[in-house]
């Protein structure tokens, strides 16, 4: 049995040419043109007939701002500086007899508070009360030595007028006894100042507190044999205490400072904010002018004294106390200055202050400093009465700049916390 034979396929069937291909690509790529091209044109136009907003200057904000009043009337001047504590009187003890300590005060330790006159030390007083009575001895000898003198004298006397002879002076002294009278009678004299010096010597075994003191150190125990070179203990006094300060020469002018004792001087309040507080202080006055500048900084020394550092009195008990050797602050009271305009410190900016004129506009304007304290500063030239000052701290600052007063009513929370930000930020 015979297969049928199939019909031989023509290679050429039903296969697209090339020239078709290459027909149909065009074709799409003209289409795809057109629709661009025509999107372009409609993007074109509606960008040339689209409605366009006007380019405007937005309108100046005003700054919101709070000011104050300008008030003028007579102001203090206050010079601040600083400088240690040192005693006014200070001493170390040294006896004037020689011996054995047989007695000390039970005040004398450090810290210990002594009065003027106290006893603080006894110096064995044995050998001194044996010389005293030696010495009365002396004295009792001389007197009855002086007396037989005198005695031989008025014999001699009597002898001479017997005689009636007539002799020079020179001899006639002789005869008379004067030079034997002269050397009892000096004689005399020398027993009983040795006397006086062996009583003092005596009184000098009590050695005593010279003045109010407080015991800064103990050099010597019971028993110690002590000799004139021997340091015994050093006294501070209780009655005054001194702080030397230190001030620019340029503001001597403005201070009150004595030139003989009893004169006022400036009045001083002394502040130690890291051992009494903020609002604790002690007050002096100023005594001196050192007459050098210190070393260091070229500045002027001034002496001001304290009544009293360690509130021992009753009316300071509750006043802090002021310990030697500590370094403390001060306000010096100086002259008062008349018809200024005192301004705090952050509103004053390099000699101008910032004021907000009839027309609600910033003006900067320069004034004379009078006088230049740490809080305030003092213009005497610059400005009128009930003037308005700005004491808002502005960040860039124009003349001519819209201002408006922050008020507490109609002025909303975020304003008012932006003042806020920036009053606190305030140098």
């Amino acid at each position: 049995m015979t297969t049928p034979k199939q019909p031989e396929k023509h290679l050429n069937d039903k296969q697209p040419s090339w020239l078709g291909l290459l027909l149909g690509g065009a074709v799409k790529l003209a289409i795809a043109a057109v629709i661009i091209g025509a999107a372009l044109l409609v993007f074109r136009h509606l960008m040339r007939t689209s409605p366009r907003a006007q380019r405007m200057k937005p309108p100046r904000q005003a700054k919101l701002v709070r000011v104050i009043p300008a008030t003028k009337g007579p102001c203090p001047t206050v010079v601040e500086a600083m400088g240690p504590v040192v005693p006014a009187q200070q001493v170390t003890l040294q006896p004037q007899v020689s011996g054995k300590i047989v007695s000390i005060s039970d005040a004398l330790i450090p810290g210990g508070i002594v009065a003027a006159k106290e006893r603080l030390f006894i110096v064995d007083p044995r050998d001194y009360e044996i010389l005293v009575q030696q010495r009365q001895g002396d004295v009792a000898r001389a007197q009855k030595d002086l007396k037989v003198e005198q005695g031989n004298q008025a014999v001699a006397r009597q002898e001479y007028e017997l005689l009636g002879e007539i002799i020079t002076d020179e001899d006639r002294e002789l005869v008379l006894r004067q030079p034997q009278l002269l050397s009892a009678e000096a004689a005399l004299a020398s027993a009983k100042a040795a006397l006086q010096r062996a009583q003092l010597d005596l009184t000098r075994c009590n050695i005593a507190a010279p003045f109010n003191a407080i015991i800064q150190e103990k050099l010597v125990d019971l028993g110690t044999t002590v000799s004139l070179s021997s340091r015994l203990t050093t006294l501070i006094s209780t009655d005054e205490a001194w702080i030397e300060l230190k001030v620019s020469t340029g503001q001597l002018k403005w201070l009150t400072i004595p030139q003989k004792n009893g004169d006022a001087g400036s009045s001083v309040k002394i502040h130690n904010t890291l051992a009494w507080g903020p609002d604790r202080f002690r007050t002096g006055h100023v005594v001196r002018l050192y007459g050098e500048l210190e070393s260091e900084g070229k500045m002027a020394q001034l002496l001001v004294v304290v009544d009293d550092p360690f509130c021992l009195k009753p009316e300071n008990h509750d006043k802090p106390k002021l310990l030697i050797g500590s370094f403390v602050s001060a306000e010096i009271q100086g002259q008062t200055l008349d018809s200024v305009f005192a301004i705090e410190r952050p509103f004053v900016h390099d000699k101008t202050v910032w004021i907000m004129d009839p027309n609600d506009q910033l003006e900067i304007r320069p004034v004379e400093i009078v006088f230049a304290g740490p809080q305030q500063a003092f213009v005497g030239e610059g400005l009128a009465e009930d003037e308005r000052l700005v004491v808002t701290d502005i960040a860039a600052p124009v003349a001519g700049m819209p201002l408006r007063i922050a008020t507490a009513e109609g002025q909303d929370v975020e304003e008012a916390t932006r003042m806020a930000m920036d009053e606190g930020q305030r140098p």
